[in-house]
């Protein structure tokens, strides 16, 4: 994916930042943390941050892939003080009425979805990165933090996991390889192909 031209503490350079990334940052907390209300919040929090940090942003790194490492970073933090507030969480959402179906519901009802938020955070969001957004494994241990080696090992655990989880064999998935290795919406079957990895 070709990256713009960026120039650190440009407030024009990061408002273009903003508009073309805001989406793919919200859906890749959205699969970590598997809540629609704490993934925009988190993305919010992230573009405040880097915000304050964009004058020391180094060119030499693809811009979305910083911005995806301060995003998850904040997701990371988030989902460390939701497990402390876990008991509270739980007595709240067991007050609250059932909402109306809206889509971030019946993604979260599907099968894939179900299995993402299944994996740990690490895998999930190397996951989300690879086969929503199609960033390559240099792109995720960027935006991660991680050895690019570590990355290859969260995809293939990552994908194992959710194969196992939809009861996917590799055999059957090899008949909608041909479709190609990202997600699109109208999509009936996701194939967790490892595309490139420079």
């Amino acid at each position: 994916m070709p990256e713009p031209d960026y120039k650190p503490g440009s407030v024009d350079d990061f408002d273009r930042l903003y508009r073309s990334s805001f989406n793919r940052i919200l859906y890749t907390l959205y699969g970590i943390l598997g809540d629609r209300a704490a993934a925009e919040d988190c993305t919010h929090d992230a573009f405040v941050r880097a915000f304050k940090a964009w004058e020391s942003w180094k060119p030499d790194a693809p811009a979305e892939a910083w911005l995806h490492r301060i995003a998850i970073n904040v997701a990371y933090s988030h989902l460390r003080q939701r497990r402390m507030r876990e008991v509270g969480e739980l007595v709240r959402r067991l007050g609250r009425p059932e909402p109306g179906q809206d889509p971030a519901q019946i993604a979260e009802g599907s099968d894939l979805f179900r299995a993402l938020r299944k994996l740990p955070p690490d895998q999930a969001a190397a996951v989300v990165l690879r086969h929503h957004h199609g960033y390559t494994n240099r792109e995720i241990a960027f935006a991660l933090g991680a050895p690019e080696s570590t990355i290859a090992s969260r995809l293939a655990k990552g994908k194992e996991r959710i194969r196992e989880a939809l009861g996917w064999s590799k055999a059957s998935e090899s008949e909608a390889e041909a479709s190609g290795p990202f997600v699109r919406q109208t999509d009936t079957r996701v194939v967790l192909n490892d595309g490139p990895s420079n």
